[in-house]
């Protein structure tokens, strides 16, 4: 298994050196030069299989052979041990023909913790084997933060820098990230947007001499073994509701496309998807794209739903990157094109292929506090403002009657307080082991959106923990 870089300009590589280098050096995002196939024999196999099991079948393939299977299972098993949940990954019936996949009893509460407490692992072991260093640089929109903080944190090989714009994410989600006391983590709040983040992250790995200096690495879905884990439970949710004999209908809040592409590779893969349906806030330059076939930009607005207040979608290059054939220099092309006049159409063609697999849905502040009270009501599940916007999607999707449709819930509640005691009256509790999360001592920096003094920030802390 070789990957290459959706801008067709970096060298191929094995999983475990696009492990450790993040991004491409061209700019590009790695993927699979081709896609392992599950067939509907193989599917059905994985009937019976616990949530572990299910997903070192699935990720084994994308190692090409760089991890023994014995360790990697080893990491595997050990990733989920601490998750609140036997099944890992619950489901509850909400409808007929609705279902919602818990994805919030990890450590940190959202479903990043799924994929980051496995490449934690992974890090850890590929850089213990080569005996090497690495420096994480990563933004986060609330949730990617925390749970690469928990999956890095006091590991000798690692020190870990996580971008949140200032101001702009929970008061519970920043509390997550900046009341980690270990020396190797290190808080940058930005005085910009998630999408200023964003930059500023791939504006340090574009200059090679401070990205060889330091031996960046990174962790937002950007890492393709992000993706790869959280294709997991897409083949879980459907294994477990039917699949290979059902078919199903996904609904996904969605910022930074990360999310929404695993699903997409799963299809790729042989699982039987009939659509993803997009859900965004007012932030909807997705939702606009896949109405109009015109991506426009727009000021990013903030919103109940944080994690989701984003323009530009990194992931949304990897699907580019199939639509364009897979010719990289095509899609660097157009997406320089994007940048400098903050619009583009990507071709009528390449629009309609994707609205068969892609639809969009806005959802306003309004309809996510009355939802998160009516579905309260009328089930006694307590959402948080992003899961619920996938319900909102999944409802407004008509389907056959032997579709399926799974909603992500993609963050407990209790992560966002406020938000849903205003919406719901009732204040959702922590879990017992963050319950003393608002008496915990907060450590972070506050910086500008400015790239030298980001880079002097991170080059300095380095030169002072070496120092030490």
């Amino acid at each position: 298994m070789k990957y290459i870089s959706t801008r067709s300009g970096a060298p191929d590589l094995a999983f475990d050196d696009v492990l450790l280098a993040g991004l491409a050096r061209d700019g590009g995002l790695y993927v699979p030069e081709s896609w392992p196939q599950f067939s509907e024999s193989d599917i059905r196999e994985l009937r019976g299989l616990s949530y572990q099991e299910l997903a070192i079948r699935i990720m084994l393939p994308f190692l090409g052979g760089t991890i023994p299977e014995d360790d990697f299972a080893a990491m595997v098993n050990d990733a989920y041990a601490q998750f609140d949940h036997p099944a890992i990954a619950p489901m509850k019936q909400l409808g007929d023909d609705l279902w919602i996949a818990e994805l919030f009893h990890g450590p940190t509460l959202a479903f990043k913790d799924y994929p980051l407490q496995v490449v934690g692992r992974l890090f850890d072991y590929v850089l213990k084997n080569r005996g090497e260093r690495v420096t994480i640089v990563g933004a986060t929109s609330g949730d990617t933060g925390s749970a690469a903080i928990e999956a890095c944190r006091d590991r000798d090989a690692i020190e870990i820098f996580i971008l949140h714009p200032k101001g702009r994410v929970s008061e519970v989600q920043r509390r997550q990230m900046t009341t980690v006391q270990s020396g190797n983590v290190h808080n940058i709040a930005l005085d910009g947007t998630f999408d200023d983040c964003q930059d500023m992250v791939k504006a340090l790995f574009g200059d090679e001499s401070f990205r060889d200096e330091h031996n960046l690495s990174a962790v937002n879905s950007i890492n393709w073994a992000r993706i790869m884990a959280q294709i997991v439970y897409y083949f879980w949710t459907a294994v477990e509701l039917g699949a290979p004999d059902r078919k199903f209908v996904f609904a996904v809040p969605t910022g930074n496309f990360g999310n929404v592409y695993a699903g997409y590779a799963a299809k790729r893969m042989g699982l039987p998807i009939e659509k993803f349906i997009v859900g965004s806030n007012e932030n909807d330059i997705l939702t606009r794209f896949f109405e109009s076939g015109r991506m426009t930009m727009a000021p990013v607005v903030p919103t109940l739903s944080p994690s989701m207040d984003i323009q530009i979608s990194s992931n949304f290059e990897r699907l580019l990157f199939d639509h364009y054939d897979r010719d990289g220099k095509a899609v660097a092309k157009a997406l320089e094109e994007f940048r400098r006049t903050q619009s583009i159409e990507f071709g009528q063609g390449r629009w309609q292929a994707m609205l068969a697999d892609f639809e969009g849905c806005r959802v306003s502040t309004d309809e996510t506090k009355s939802a998160i009270r009516n579905v309260y009501e009328a089930t006694g599940e307590l959402l948080d403002p992003h899961s619920i916007i996938g319900v909102i999607a999944s409802q407004q999707y008509e389907v056959a009657s032997d579709v399926i449709k799974i909603a992500l819930a993609t963050a407990h509640p209790a992560k966002f307080p406020a938000a849903v005691e205003e919406a719901s009256g009732v204040h959702p509790e922590l879990p017992s082991h963050l319950a003393n999360l608002f008496d915990r001592e907060e450590r972070l920096n506050e910086l500008p959106n400015n790239l030298d003094q980001v880079g002097d920030f991170i080059a300095g802390k380095l030169a002072e923990r070496k120092a030490a």
